[in-house]
Formats: structure tokens, C-alpha cells, sequence
């Protein structure tokens, strides 16, 4: 594996867990805002 795969793989791995983690910091957020329970439930 070349040094340029490396870091396309790298940058794809970087990306995929800040998309994840990016979502989940939405989701904690809206999740105070509604008073909502952050993992399933009823928000009201």
C-alpha cells in the first residue's frame, strides 16, 4: 500500500467519525432543547 492509499484511508476514517460524532452532538443538543430522552423515548 502506497503512502497516497494511506492517507486517503486515513482521511476517510477522519471524516466517517466526525460525521458520527457530529451527529451525536446534534442529537444532545436537540435532546435538551425538547427535554426528550437522548437514546429512544418520548419527547413529550
Amino acid at each position: 500500500m502506497t503512502l497516497t492509499q494511506k492517507r486517503v484511508m486515513i482521511l476517510l476514517a477522519v471524516i466517517l467519525a466526525g460525521a458520527v460524532l457530529g451527529r451525536l452532538a446534534v442529537r444532545a443538543v436537540m435532546n435538551l432543547l425538547l427535554g426528550g430522552t437522548l437514546l429512544g423515548g418520548n419527547f413529550l
